[in-house]
């Protein structure tokens, strides 16, 4: 997301400042997701009548590759080593790794040396720091590895870290600094059970990927892990197909501006898949994904609003720009 260097930034003031330990309630887990779950999701009819409330905030990525951090700070340069330098230093007997006082100022000097640019040379200390518990660390170390950042690309090994995180959040609350990277690596993992690592003879689990994306969806209201869920109803995926389901978690997904879901939402009101056809509100979602499709990996959102357009009555185009200009008035 173009958005977690600020927030990695933002977490460790509050460590500067002296937010220590966490603060968990108990409690959270399966049991929690319905009930949750029964409060977000209404009547499709009425969610519809309110679609085009959210704000667009930024074009969220489609897989985990777009949930990368931006280099934001630039405080010492070292010299960085070979893309696998940092796996052979920590399985050589001579290595020197170096001392920290703690976890977390291991995690400091980590990010610290990744944003200076020198993404392997930070590896010990992420490591160092996400064996001591540093759920920071353990994002940052799997972000790497899903990545090939700095190290040899290693879905297991991101799957492992990200995995170490989904565990502890599972049944507590992350403090609020790290909200953003628990439901993302809730996120993370569930897109990796959803297709299995063949590489590591990790078979797909769908079942267990729709639980993580739905637990996600609702107690972190994750807007990546709302489209997971409305993917997984519309493709009957891991769960009983439900186009109307698919739809209403689209509809959320699509409020907090999520270029995929506002892609797929239009899609489907414009046809009618989901019920009757809403032509113009379809094409206004469709034009709003389309603004925002700029990746090579949205092609499909550019080549499905021009279908629809072409398609499109002008009473259905005229109608869709009222909408469009109604829906960007609201929220300049």
């Amino acid at each position: 997301m173009c958005g977690f260097a600020q927030r990695e930034g933002a977490v460790f003031a509050k460590y500067q400042a002296g937010l220590t330990g966490w603060e968990f309630g108990r409690g959270r887990g399966a049991c929690r997701v319905k009930e949750i779950e029964s409060i977000m999701i209404g009547p499709f009819e009425d969610i519809v009548s309110a679609a085009g409330a959210g704000r667009r905030k930024a074009v969220i990525s489609l897989a985990i590759c777009g949930l990368s951090f931006t280099i934001l700070l630039t405080l010492f340069s070292a010299p960085a080593p070979a893309l696998d330098g940092a796996d052979q230093r920590m399985t050589s007997p001579t290595a020197q790794l170096p001392m920290f006082k703690d976890p977390r100022t291991a995690l400091r000097a980590g990010l610290e040396s990744y944003h200076a640019g020198a993404p392997g040379a930070s590896i010990d200390a992420l490591r160092y720091a996400a064996d001591g518990g540093e759920s920071l660390a353990q994002w940052k170390l799997g972000r790497m590895y899903a990545d090939g950042d700095g190290v040899t690309r290693d879905d297991s090994k991101a799957f492992d870290y990200f995995s170490k995180i989904v565990e502890h959040f599972t049944d507590d609350d992350p403090d609020p600094g790290l909200r953003s990277t628990a439901s993302a690596a809730f996120v993370a993992v569930g897109l990796y059970l959803r297709e299995g690592i063949a590489s590591a003879k990790l078979s797909p689990d769908p079942e267990r990927a729709f639980d993580l994306f739905r637990y996600a969806a609702t107690f972190f209201r994750n807007a990546d892990a709302q489209y997971n869920v409305a993917r997984m109803y519309l493709e009957g995926y891991g769960v009983k197909k439900d186009v109307r389901q698919g739809m209403n978690w689209l509809d959320l997904a699509a409020r907090k501006g999520h270029v995929q879901a506002q892609a797929m939402l239009g899609e489907l009101m414009f046809t009618g898949a989901g019920g009757a056809p809403q032509r113009s509100r379809g094409l206004m979602y469709l034009t709003l994904a389309r603004e925002a499709a700029n990746a090579p990996s949205e092609q499909w959102i550019v080549e499905m609003h021009d279908k629809a357009l072409a398609s499109a009555s002008d009473a259905d185009r005229k109608a869709a720009v009222s909408m469009l200009e109604t829906y960007l008035k609201r929220h300049d």
